[in-house]
């Protein structure tokens, strides 16, 4: 497994953890963040040891977006607010710099989890709008700061309308610094599905994500393709694919021993959520 500056990232029983970790600046994105973020999603395309990711921040907090102090030098800002972008010849010409620290950005169709603690803000949407779902310790805060400092809010909280509902993603980008959505109401609103105990976060996320890593990875990742699919088109249209999914993500070793576990009789021990 590659060493990374930014990054702690470790293996076990087809779950892999990836902990942002620049905690002396709130896990704050920089460029080699971005380059790490980019090569680890893409390595788990091929690792058939990870079946399962739990992404997460060390320190106090998940993320607090692109790293102002790398990304905008004085010279910069000077620029940017005569309206002029520094290396791009048009408007037309821009690269989003989080265009790829996300897993979906990146190709990758392993179900990754947010486990999100303290802040979560700016930049830290486009890892967590391209997460399947997220966990979170009940100190933990979500906003976007963008309009407050002079910014159009667009490409974060566009990555956001996958976890929250339209009127709360816009509540959330017009109110800027000023206020924050918290742990419950991020629950009540379906952005977060569950809200634990700081001490209880990566636990209960690897327990959950233990549960997804053991189950047949040809059908988790069919029935990942299948609901994003879903996401993304009409529901007439989305049906019409399902049938391709269902095949394409069938395994005739995992039906057949699914199929023989039900018949034993054999439960799991549920819980109530």
């Amino acid at each position: 497994m590659a060493d990374y500056e930014t990054l702690i990232v470790t293996k076990s029983d087809g779950v892999a953890s990836v902990t942002l970790n620049r905690p002396e600046v709130r896990n704050a994105i920089s460029q080699t963040m971005r380059d790490e973020l980019r090569d680890v999603w893409t390595s788990f395309r091929y690792d058939d040891e990870v079946n399962c990711i739990v992404l997460s921040g060390a320190g106090h907090s998940f993320c607090t977006g692109i790293d102002r102090a790398e990304a905008v030098s004085d010279d910069n800002n000077e620029a940017m607010a005569d309206g002029v972008y520094p290396g791009y010849p048009t408007p037309w010409m821009y690269d989003d710099p989080g265009r790829d620290v996300g897993p979906k950005s990146c190709d990758l169709w392993k179900p990754v989890i947010g486990a999100v603690q303290g802040m979560a803000c700016g930049g830290a949407f486009y890892m967590l709008g391209e997460t399947e779902f997220i966990i979170s310790s009940d100190d933990a805060t979500f906003f976007d700061p963008h309009v407050t400092y002079g910014m159009t809010a667009a490409f974060e909280p566009i990555q956001m309308l996958s976890k929250m509902p339209f009127p709360e993603v816009m509540r959330m980008s017009l109110m800027g610094v000023h206020e924050r959505v918290g742990a419950e109401r991020a629950r009540e609103i379906g952005l977060v599905t569950e809200v634990v105990a700081r001490d209880d976060l990566m636990e209960r996320a690897l327990a959950v994500a233990q549960i997804i890593a053991d189950s047949p990875p040809l059908v988790v990742q069919g029935t990942l393709r299948a609901l994003w699919t879903a996401f993304d088109t009409s529901r007439s249209q989305a049906i019409d694919l399902a049938n391709l999914f269902t095949r394409i993500g069938s395994d005739a070793a995992a039906f057949k021993a699914g199929q023989e576990r039900f018949a034993s009789g054999e439960r799991p021990n549920w819980i109530v959520r």
